[in-house]
């Protein structure tokens, strides 16, 4: 039977950790985007966004995930595509495949606190591991520390264009209110895992948003 997922648009909530990478176009998969966009190039590299969210119980749904965006241009915009996604509930998952297009996956997601950071969300240590036949050991693990947060909380809109199986694309209005903050994050990368060309690398920069609210789709 179908998987129940609620309709668009979803009010989720929660906190998120985001990176900007950039990184070589040769070392990257050939994932699949809209016809219409091309990648960003910042001096001769792709632009890469990655996002640890933790989304709680007093949205539509919660869960965990790890998602990985193309930054892209369409026509004098700026938008994105998500590539690569992991989530622990299924139905984030059919929902997310089925309404906008979005190829996530299932995995076992673990958010912990480590010991001796202080205040409870002053540091997050993530890992993901996808469920699939032998795995054992996780695709990646990140340990995001907060610098400094900032005393506002701030909207941001942007928008995923996703392309659908008949080649059409589907365009996901995001808008989102949080508490910013700066962070340190460094990565640990299975190098023969699906994030391998992530391996040895470092990101350029990295925030978070706390307790944010999400609207994810159109009404």
């Amino acid at each position: 039977m179908p998987v129940p997922y609620p309709p668009e648009p979803w009010h989720l909530c929660g906190d998120m950790h985001a990176a900007l990478w950039l990184l070589p176009g040769s070392v990257l998969p050939p994932w699949t985007v809209p016809e219409e966009v091309r990648p960003l190039s910042v001096g001769g590299r792709r632009a890469l966004v990655t996002f640890w969210v933790d989304y709680r119980a007093d949205g539509d749904l919660a869960y965990r995930e790890l998602l990985i965006t193309l930054v892209v241009r369409h026509g004098r915009t700026v938008a994105a595509t998500a590539v690569q996604a992991w989530v622990d509930d299924e139905r984030s998952m059919a929902g997310g495949r089925r309404l906008w297009a979005i190829p996530k996956q299932l995995a076992d997601l673990r958010f912990e606190t480590p010991v001796g950071s202080g205040h409870r969300r002053a540091a997050l240590h993530a890992r993901v591991t996808p469920r699939r036949a032998g795995r054992r050991e996780p695709a990646a693990t990140a340990l995001c520390r907060e610098l400094l947060r900032l005393p506002v909380r701030l909207p941001l809109r942007a928008h995923l264009l996703q392309r659908r199986d008949d080649g059409t694309t589907c365009r996901v209005p995001l808008h989102v209110v949080g508490r910013p903050s700066w962070t340190r994050v460094r990565w640990r990368v299975d190098p023969h895992g699906p994030l391998g060309y992530l391996s040895g690398r470092k990101p350029v920069a990295a925030v978070s948003l706390r307790d944010f609210r999400f609207t994810v789709g159109a009404a």
